[in-house]
């Protein structure tokens, strides 16, 4: 239970600190719209918090700046993806450069994805895609 109620404050308090990256995207994502699906910002989901998440379809979205490429991150981001992965939840990471270059069309893109995954149809567990700039 502690593991969530930290969660849940890491959460609060990363929704006062969002980065420049985050709160552009979270621009192009909020509101709630018949036609789009809707999106929570800082989400605790265990004991990580999403930096976006859309319930309805099970998608998670997080912005990666430059130091996801260092250290230990990438397998701290692996082993992220595959928790939740095991929840049900399909994670999208978009670079923050890809954020900035057109957080529009990169929003479209992930409403799309969201679209798709909402639908009765759609297969659950395929692999966590990287969205970067050069693919939008």
């Amino acid at each position: 239970m502690r593991e969530t109620s930290n969660a849940h404050a890491r959460a609060r308090r990363n929704r006062r600190q969002m980065s420049l990256p985050e709160t552009i995207l979270w621009t192009a994502l909020r509101g709630r719209f018949p036609d789009r699906p809707a999106f929570r910002r800082q989400h605790p989901v265990g004991p990580y918090v999403l930096d976006f998440y859309c319930a309805q379809a099970r998608l998670c979205v997080e912005v990666d700046g430059a130091w996801h490429s260092f250290g230990d991150q990438p397998e701290r981001d692996a082993q992220r993806d595959a928790f939740l992965n095991a929840q049900g939840i399909r994670v999208i990471r978009c670079t923050a450069s890809a954020v900035l270059d057109d957080a529009t069309s990169l929003a479209n893109a992930i409403f799309e994805v969201a679209r798709d995954r909402s639908a009765p149809s759609t297969p659950s567990g395929s692999p966590s895609p990287v969205v970067t700039g050069e693919e939008h």
